[in-house]
């Protein structure tokens, strides 16, 4: 096309004259030159005129051609979405037509301009990716990707590079416009694989990365090239094509086909993702990794990360373990083995992809490594036997079971390592020893827990504060493995961290209050001997009145006494009026806030939460420690209108936990709690929607508590919450947190008032039994189970279809209470008469043996 566009001569002549005055030394001038230059931005064809006298105006000079392109440069990096379509099409026919123009400073200017066009255009695509593919615009895209995708082969690098860019904002939301041409695409991209420019391999890897999740019907016949071609770019010269290369073995090991694809490659991608595991020399500046006692320098307060508080969650005792937290979030003890560059490096990314790839693999990973693990382990090099350790630490999930015929040789040797001299190997061996808690809890404690324990304990004593951070990490993770195993050190624990705390600077001494809560947590009542409580209370609550109301610090703090206080219980008495009462407060404090808030926004800011979520989560720590003792405390405090207004806050992890405390108080002084009922029991109904999960636990939690306290006085509330509860518990994919306390709940509220619930037993009896055989026997179990059998003696036929779930629940017990074992026993020999010896003998021949086996040595069916 040619355009049609012809330049006014007069107009011409003013603009030459502002070029040249621009040029002048003159500041007076060259401010009134911008002034004129502002105000002719209003004008729709002003831009066409500083295109006309860079390409045509052979006549000018060449530096004030190249300032007008210079001037339309920035006029296009500004204004563009705003140009006239007649405008910006000119504007382009003229640079292409130029971009070869004899002279060097205005080819020059042209590529200035086009760099700016496609600068404009790349931020364009990334802000506006979905207008951009509607039929509002009459979808741009059909006509900008077939053009984009023609730049992929420009002689100049920059725009070969944000043409790839451009088309890559449109993979993941898988633009239709992008799937249309999807093959010349990739065929392009296959053609840019060797380019000598890195901005450009690194929109290729990132393109293949992307293409990986959404479109790998379309890579798999090229499968083995690309992955060739990854390999080589995971070792590029430039670490950020490397890096974005990395993620390739990330995105592909959560792909099915990963093993298929890998496995004749793993001989190869194994050594170059080790060799991606090293520290680089950047990394170890950034890291002081030279220095090595910097335990007297105090923490520079932006290096402190911010803290997430985890809300309390009622969990069930489980067969051989613990209970077990929140399904949705349990994967904090990710590859985070170097904190304070949290920034993403190639380094992390290979032992993220290390290990995604052994939880693969698995043991067959392991014939790729462990040639590698000798000769890095025992390397003489810091460095390189830094990246073994690092290794080891990254396939310990994966290839756990691989690697156990190793470890009585390996453990010692990591603990050694513990001592070495340089601090980034001792720091990343607490990390990696951590991960293998596991193994050395199971093994006998003298030959391998005590020294373990013993070296890390020393390591919370360095010198060094990365050192420190890492060990005190690792030892709350040996915590969590090792429980009562830990009982027979506590003194020496206890020496250890109490040190600590006139030892740390301000970052670590947050991971050390959670070192001693999770301590708390694994010995329970063994911390409660008056020697340890004189150890420990003393350093705790001097922070405690050291912090202000309204420092963050807190809620570490809070959550460590939280914990203190459920393992001490009536040892943590002569402590807690203070601290009862200031969590009363903080929870008042930040009501009031919210309250101001709402009602003045832009004179009182928002408060911070956390700070009352975490009260009523320590409010529940003491109410589960001291039960009864805790009666005064409440009797004296507001601590029940404070909960009725949290129960109804916009903040889910508010109403979470106002619900645990709930629960907690109507078990330890329900005579404070009963007069509220009328009031709570239809905001706990409101609150059972399982689309909070937590929310919704801890609410049901509270209901069986309240179910319990209440006996047959609960009748009038039953019909608010019940067909809540039978949703839940027939709802496919509810987490086992969630099945087992609305089952447990079901169970209560048939137990005091079961004329009302059990009618609704064809409903729930089926789910209700497979979600409680899993767990221990306890009050909990054994009340529900009560339940259970009274509602099936007031109405047999709802159980008739499923009486072989019932017979496996019953099974999962290991010892019942008397009376609660003569029930079962009435109901399976009450059903046995009704069915006869022949009918019962075909139903118990479809038991599993143990099932069988089982309920005729205990019940004599």
């Amino acid at each position: 096309m040619e355009c049609q566009w012809k330049p006014d001569e007069q107009g011409l002549q003013q603009i030459l004259q502002l070029l040249r005055e621009s040029q002048s030394p003159d500041t007076s001038t060259q401010r009134s030159v911008q002034q004129k230059l502002e105000q002719l931005n209003q004008f729709p064809d002003f831009n066409n005129y500083l295109i006309f006298v860079l390409t045509k105006l052979k006549s000018e000079d060449e530096p004030t051609r190249s300032l007008s392109g210079l001037i339309l440069k920035n006029n296009v990096k500004a204004h563009y979405q705003n140009f006239p379509n007649g405008v910006s099409d000119f504007i382009k026919h003229e640079c292409l037509q130029n971009i070869g123009d004899s002279s060097p400073l205005i080819r020059a200017t042209v590529g200035e301009l086009l760099f700016g066009a496609f600068g404009a255009l790349q931020k364009i695509c990334e802000d506006s990716a979905e207008i951009l593919d509607s039929d509002v615009l009459d979808r741009p895209l059909n006509v900008m990707i077939p053009k984009f995708l023609q730049f992929f082969k420009h002689s100049s690098p920059k725009i070969r590079s944000h043409a790839i860019a451009c088309v890559n904002q449109f993979i993941i939301s898988r633009t239709q416009a992008l799937m249309l041409h999807i093959d010349p695409f990739i065929e392009n991209l296959f053609a840019l694989a060797g380019d000598e420019e890195p901005e450009v391999r690194k929109n290729v890897c990132r393109a293949l990365v992307m293409l990986l999740e959404v479109r790998m019907d379309r890579l798999l016949p090229h499968m083995h090239n690309i992955t060739e071609y990854m390999l080589q770019r995971t070792q590029d010269q430039d670490e950020n094509v490397a890096l974005e290369a990395c993620e390739f073995w990330l995105t592909l090991a959560e792909q099915p086909v990963c093993k298929d694809v890998l496995c004749g490659h793993l001989a190869k991608l194994v050594p170059v993702l080790v060799n991606g595991m090293k520290y680089s020399e950047i990394d170890i500046i950034l890291l002081k990794g030279d220095v090595e006692e910097d335990e007297a320098i105090p923490d520079s307060e932006q290096d402190i990360r911010p803290r997430f508080h985890r809300s309390r969650t009622v969990a069930q005792q489980h067969e051989g373990g613990d209970s077990i937290e929140d399904e949705e979030d349990n994967d904090e003890d990710d590859l985070d083995d170097d904190d304070t560059i949290s920034d993403w490096n190639l380094r992390k990314c290979s032992a993220a992809a290390l290990d995604v790839l052994a939880n693969v693999f698995r043991e067959d990973l392991l014939l790729h490594i462990l040639p590698l693990l000798k000769e890095l382990l025992f390397h003489p090099e810091w460095v390189i036997k830094e990246s073994g350790i690092l290794v080891l630490g990254a396939i310990a999930e994966g290839c756990m079971q691989g690697m156990i015929p190793y470890l009585p040789e390996l453990i010692p040797h990591l603990v050694q390592c513990l001592s070495d001299k340089k601090a980034l190997v001792r720091s990343i061996t607490c990390w990696t020893l951590s991960r293998y808690a596991h193994w050395v809890v199971s093994q006998p404690a003298d030959a391998y827990l005590k020294p373990l324990m013993t070296e890390l304990l020393k390591r919370i004593l360095d010198s060094n504060k990365r050192v420190q951070e890492a060990a005190c990490s690792a030892f709350a993770t040996l915590e969590e493995e090792a429980c009562t195993e830990l009982v027979p050190y506590l003194a020496y624990i206890l020496d250890t961290l109490v040190f600590a705390f006139s030892k740390y600077q301000h970052k670590n001494l947050l991971i050390l209050y959670d070192a001693i809560g999770t301590l708390a947590d694994s010995v329970g009542l063994h911390l409660n001997k008056p020697e340890y409580i004189q150890m420990l209370m003393p350093p705790l609550i001097q922070k405690w009145n050291q912090l202000k109301d309204e420092d963050k610090d807190l809620f570490p703090l809070l959550e460590c006494l939280s914990s203190v206080a459920t393992a001490l219980q009536s040892g943590f008495l002569p402590y807690c009026e203070p601290v009862y009462q200031r969590c009363v407060n903080l929870v008042q404090k930040t009501l009031a806030q919210a309250m101001l808030h709402q009602t003045q926004p832009e004179v009182y800011e928002a408060p911070d939460k956390d700070f009352m979520i975490v009260a009523l989560d320590l409010l529940s720590g003491l109410a589960e420690g001291l039960g009864g003792n805790i009666e005064q405390l409440v009797a004296r405090s507001n601590i029940l209108t404070l909960m009725y207004q949290c129960m109804q806050d916009k903040m889910p992890e508010v109403r979470q936990s106002s619900f645990a405390l709930l629960g907690d108080l109507t078990k330890a002084c329900f005579q404070h709690v009963k007069p509220c009922i009328a009031d709570f029991m239809p905001i706990l109904g409101t609150n059972l929607n399982p689309e909070l999960i937590s929310v919704c636990n801890n609410a049901t939690w509270a209901i069986g508590e309240i179910s319990i306290q209440m006996g047959a006085e609960m009748q009038p509330y039953v019909s608010m919450v019940l067909h809540h509860l039978i949703e839940i518990i027939n709802r496919p994919n509810t987490p086992k947190t969630l099945l087992e306390n609305t089952a447990i709940t079901i169970g209560r509220l048939g137990y005091v008032c079961p004329q009302e619930v059990a009618p609704m037993l064809q409903q729930f009896i089926r789910p209700w039994c497979t979600s409680l055989r899993n767990i221990r026997d306890n009050e909990e179990k054994d009340s529900a189970f009560r339940g259970i059998c009274t509602m099936i003696t007031v109405n047999p036929g709802g159980v008739v279809q499923d009486f072989i779930f019932f017979c496996d629940a019953v099974a999962s017990w290991v010892n019942p209470k008397d009376d609660l074992r003569d029930m079962f026993c009435k109901i399976l020999h009450g059903f046995k008469n009704q069915a006869g010896e022949e009918n019962w003998r075909r139903f118990s021949d479809q038991f599993p043996l143990p099932l069988k086996e089982r309920l005729a040595a205990f019940y004599g069916v």
